[in-house]
């Protein structure tokens, strides 16, 4: 019983360090942005000639992952 009770331990122990190990190869410093424009082609250096809805939502989504929400 003892020796179960010392191997589950031992192995809790191994994946804390393993854990430990990964978090300290996966850290790495966050850049910082310099600049971010507001969306909409008036704060483009070089607007296009054509801008429609889909490009104003495309525009006031990035950078984030989801899709505009109105259909």
């Amino acid at each position: 019983m003892r020796s179960q009770i010392l191997r589950l331990g031992l192995g809790i122990a191994a994946g804390f360090l393993l854990k430990a190990a990964l978090d300290a190869l996966r850290a790495r410093p966050v850049p910082k942005l310099e600049h971010v424009r507001d969306a909409g082609p008036e704060a483009m250096d070089e607007p296009p000639e054509d801008w429609d809805m889909v490009d104003e939502q495309a525009d006031e989504s990035f950078p984030a992952s989801d899709p505009p929400a109105n259909y």
